[in-house]
């Protein structure tokens, strides 16, 4: 029996909902029918199976903002059996290098904010072709028909590579199958009680799995409407929520917490909102009780890229009585909490998240230990440390890894120090997180220099810029003569997080 690809998703979405708007981009003003958007789809993937020759397997990169013609992309490539490659455009040339040398693209899509980076990376040989959105086909009707796409029997082939940094400073690509989004997409719908009426707006960006995977994906396949926006504030995000009657709405706690303050928010219309989810961090208590006083549903949930993203579902009845907790698995996942042997540990105590279920990715790209070392006997090990209450709900307490989110982006130390470490007045260093009011935790980065007083915090930052996203360089620094170590000489994190805490 043939399975059904995402490719096919916006056919069969035609043949049941042919006129009901699927998209809205805030950016034009423009609508677009579940027949447009098959149109769309299926005429870019005839021209790039036309002018590019793109087959099955090949990868496809895009640097780009959203945008409907990056949705295009998504179901062209998945149409044809190709694989797309969303790159955060937050980074530096330098990052994206390493990016494109691992996954070896055919092609690199771009819009026009990011022709230069586009042509540069071209210039380096990293990337063989270039196809900006400007020049895509559109609604060609007779290109359209001339597709030829490729069939799964089991849905297993990789519809997207998500590459997230690793905790050695290595970016390492997340394999997305179409049966793991489409898994995902079912979780979502049963287990946080989605509809076809729901209208959500969409501004993470698309290359971060929320993006695409935590309702954008799951609408398109249920037959709702996704609201584009280009960015995320707080101002454009609560007036699409009143001019287009949006009823479910996503965001990290770092936004809604903006929102939250900002002096608009109490004025604003959301009666048509059912519910708001948060994810990707724990979301501060007071911005819980904050939206609960204004009598606002919050979802609190938990995922991570490799394992589908929405794995957790809080329902927001339990929204302020168990505050912190990511609720329960959704409807087809199987959840444990083991010891350091994969025993279960007893009720209350803390372990390590595994997961398992068909929303499971297939491991990274072109890594087979990295695979091995976190999937065994068909359980993801998340490295994430959490708790079962008497309730049964779970609890995130902790990371195995010293990895740390800050405003929804994960920050891992060991790639910053990698950076840091090549300057050449530096001696050791080590980053650590500290909270922080707005974006949950910062980086601090605890330096010894060679000679004291040879280097300052502002060459530091500099330095970093060139080689960093600016998310990732570190809001403090500090100067020390020496970091503290164990006896088997590695430094000890958490001495230096007694040290700088902040009170």
């Amino acid at each position: 029996m043939a399975f059904i690809t995402l490719g096919e998703w916006l056919a069969h979405r035609e043949f049941l909902s042919p006129y009901k708007v699927g998209l809205i981009d805030e950016e034009t003003e423009s609508h677009f029918t579940y027949r447009t958007l098959n149109l769309r789809a299926r005429a870019l993937a005839a021209y790039l199976q036309q002018q590019y020759h793109l087959r099955q397997g090949e990868r496809v990169a895009v640097v780009a903002f959203n945008a409907p013609e990056y949705l295009d992309a998504f179901f062209a490539c998945a149409l044809l059996g190709a694989i797309l490659v969303p790159l955060n455009w937050r980074l530096t040339a330098h990052e994206l290098g390493s990016i494109l040398n691992d996954c070896q693209p055919a092609l690199l899509l771009y819009d026009s904010a990011h022709a230069e980076l586009a042509r540069s990376l071209q210039r380096t040989g990293q990337v063989r072709s270039l196809l900006t959105f400007d020049d895509f086909p559109g609604e060609q009707a007779d290109l359209s028909s001339q597709i030829h796409p490729f069939t799964s029997v089991d849905g297993e082939e990789i519809a997207l590579i998500l590459y997230t940094s690793g905790t050695t400073g290595l970016p390492k690509g997340v394999l997305l199958s179409h049966r793991m989004i489409t898994w995902n997409a079912i979780n979502t719908q049963i287990s946080w009680g989605l509809r076809d009426t729901d209208i959500v707006p969409t501004f993470a960006p698309f290359f971060h799995a929320s993006g695409l995977n935590v309702l954008t994906t799951p609408l398109y396949h249920l037959g709702g409407t996704v609201v584009l926006l280009r960015g995320s504030s707080s101002q454009a995000i609560m007036s699409v929520i009143e001019r287009r009657r949006c009823t479910v709405v996503f965001a990290v706690p770092t936004v809604f917490q903006q929102m939250l303050q900002h002096p608009t928010f109490t004025g604003s219309d959301f009666s048509s909102v059912r519910f708001f989810i948060t994810g990707g961090s724990p979301c501060p208590p007071h911005v819980i009780t904050g939206y609960a006083e204004r009598g606002l549903g919050f979802r609190q949930g938990y995922g991570l890229t490799e394992v589908g993203v929405n794995c957790f579902s809080l329902a927001p009845e339990y929204a302020v009585s168990k505050a912190g907790s990511v609720g329960h698995p959704v409807f087809h996942s199987r959840a444990r909490i083991v010891d350091e042997f994969d025993h279960d540990v007893p009720p209350g105590e803390i372990g390590e998240l595994i997961l398992a279920g068909p929303h499971v990715c297939s491991g990274y790209w072109q890594q087979p230990e990295a695979t091995a070392s976190v999937y065994r006997d068909g359980w993801w090990h998340t490295r994430d440390l959490v708790r079962q209450d008497a309730d049964g709900f779970y609890y995130i307490v902790g990371r195995q890894k010293d990895m740390f989110i800050s405003g929804g982006e994960n920050i891992y130390p060991a790639e910053v120090e990698n950076v840091i470490i090549t300057h050449p007045e530096v001696l050791e260093v080590a980053i650590i997180p500290q909270p922080d009011a707005r974006w949950g935790e910062v980086g601090l980065a605890v330096i010894v220099p060679r000679v004291p007083g040879s280097v300052t915090p502002e060459e530091i930052l500099s330095f970093c810029a060139e080689k960093l996203a600016r998310y990732k360089l570190p809001r403090a620094i500090r100067f020390v003569e020496a970091l503290p170590r164990n006896a088997m000489g590695k430094i000890m994190k958490v001495e230096l997080v007694k040290e700088f805490q902040v009170t």
